[in-house]
């Protein structure tokens, strides 16, 4: 606080030839300039206090800005360009689909369901590629109206002995991975042939899961390939006779 201030501060000693009403008044102009010097200096400290914080806060942000991510790369999918969006991503996918010189046959996931796929997965789809929609049955305890009916088995099927794979004890590991995947899909219709239902009920994994219920039944339905499989196994599969003859 300044010389001037201070003097402005301390309210006036009452003259001799001051009245009552003139002392008082004096007096309250001083107390009223007190109270205005005390409200600038907290004033002058709260403004200080918040300029420190926000430099504070600035310098904070500035230096989380540059900070490089903890997720690095990882942080972005394969392919994307450092500092990339999303939407920069969106609209790059559809200028390339406007383009007629991009070359467009397989779909880009394909490369990387051939790296999720076991050897006997391939030679399943085959199977589906070549010989169309396989019988699958489902086991279920016998109850009238099937009220409180339980599910014993799902899905058994000879999938595994007429594709050739060598571990049959993972076909269901094999059916659901192929499903994850987008390439087959359970349809609860059943095929028109019902000759393949009665072969298949007489394996001895569904006759022991009847006999594992008491009392059972069989569900019949179907395994087929989906539209985005069929594409899959045209494109990346050998499905002449010359070639699945040998190895697959």
């Amino acid at each position: 606080m300044t010389e001037n201030q201070d003097r402005e501060a301390i309210p006036p000693r009452a003259g001799a030839g001051d009245t009552p009403d003139t002392s008082v008044v004096r007096l309250g102009v001083g107390v009223a300039r007190l109270y205005a010097a005390a409200w600038r200096r907290a004033a002058g400290w709260s403004f200080g206090i918040a300029r420190q914080a926000l430099g504070v806060a600035d310098a904070r942000a500035r230096e989380a800005t540059s900070r490089p991510s903890p997720r690095g790369d990882h942080g972005r999918s394969r392919g994307a360009e450092p500092g990339s969006s999303l939407r920069e991503r969106g609209a790059e996918l559809l200028r390339q689909s406007a383009d007629v010189r991009i070359a467009d046959d397989t779909h880009p996931a394909y490369e990387r369901i051939l790296d999720d796929l076991a050897p006997d997965e391939g030679r399943i789809l085959r199977l589906l590629a070549t010989a169309g929609p396989q019988p699958a049955v489902d086991v279920r305890t016998a109850r009238p109206l099937k009220i409180g009916s339980r599910l014993v088995a799902a899905s058994l099927s000879m999938i595994a002995e007429q594709a050739g794979c060598r571990r049959r004890d993972r076909t269901h590991a094999y059916l659901n991975n192929l499903n994850r995947l987008g390439l087959i899909w359970f349809s609860r219709e059943r095929l028109e042939d019902p000759r393949r239902y009665q072969v298949l009920e007489a394996q001895p994994d569904v006759v022991g899961a009847i006999r594992q219920a008491g009392r059972a039944t069989t569900v019949r339905r179907s395994i087929h390939l989906t539209p985005f499989g069929e594409d899959f196994c045209e494109l990346c599969l050998p499905l002449d006779g010359a070639a699945t003859s040998g190895r697959l």
